[in-house]
């Protein structure tokens, strides 16, 4: 196996580990039990989810670095960081890197509202929709990407490109169950105050106690 095997093998479990993620992210939305459903156990799902992305981000960082370690790809640290002047792909390669940055972004804010608490469940919440923009650029990085670096017509029958559509495949028919449920869900039980509870009981009692004409 050539280092460029090992890169590109990289960024398949970085994708297979992100379509993990945004699945159990789509669970925790419509808070599903795994008690009273499949697999009928206690599974921490919200950790779960939180490593499934820190593994994520930390494999999809290792895959371009791996290039490096290849005098063959003609990559340096400075293409990496500005992949706009990759001797490779450079279009592929700053879709890539766009995709990891704002990963890391996610991840971060995650990581400051969950251990430290800095930001509002609302800022969060709004700022981990760039999940659902960060996957698509991941997906076309890894449909369009030559995994030797030789710009070749697209194999879309290539293993490599067979589970990128699979990845891509699954995530949207979540997302479309996702948004079924989201338009098929009854609507919110109606809080009531509690003397307006002791009221209405009462009026019922009274008028079950009223004699029949």
């Amino acid at each position: 196996m050539s280092v460029l095997d090992l890169s590109n093998d990289a960024g398949l479990v970085a994708m297979g580990l992100l379509t993990l993620n945004i699945l159990l992210g789509l669970l925790l939305s419509v808070k599903y039990n795994p008690v009273r459903h499949w697999p009928h156990r206690r599974v921490n799902t919200v950790r779960l989810h939180n490593w499934t992305g820190y593994t994520a981000l930390a494999v999809a960082f290792i895959h371009p670095i791996i290039l490096l370690f290849d005098a063959s790809t003609k990559f340096g640290v400075m293409d990496l960081l500005w992949p706009p002047q990759a001797p490779k792909q450079p279009y592929q390669t700053t879709i890539g890197a766009l995709a990891f940055w704002i990963l890391a972004f996610v991840v971060t804010t995650s990581i400051l509202r969950q251990e430290w608490w800095i930001l509002s469940r609302r800022t969060w919440k709004t700022l981990h929709l760039l999940t659902y923009v960060m996957f698509p650029l991941y997906a076309i990085h890894g449909l369009l990407s030559d995994p030797a670096l030789k710009d070749n017509p697209i194999d879309w029958l290539d293993g490599e490109k067979v589970l990128v559509e699979l990845c891509i495949i699954v995530v949207v028919v979540a997302i479309g169950f996702r948004v079924r449920y989201q338009l098929h869900k009854p609507p919110p039980r109606v809080h009531r105050p509690k003397a307006e509870r002791k009221r209405r009981h009462r009026r019922s009692a009274q008028a079950r106690q009223l004699p029949s004409v």
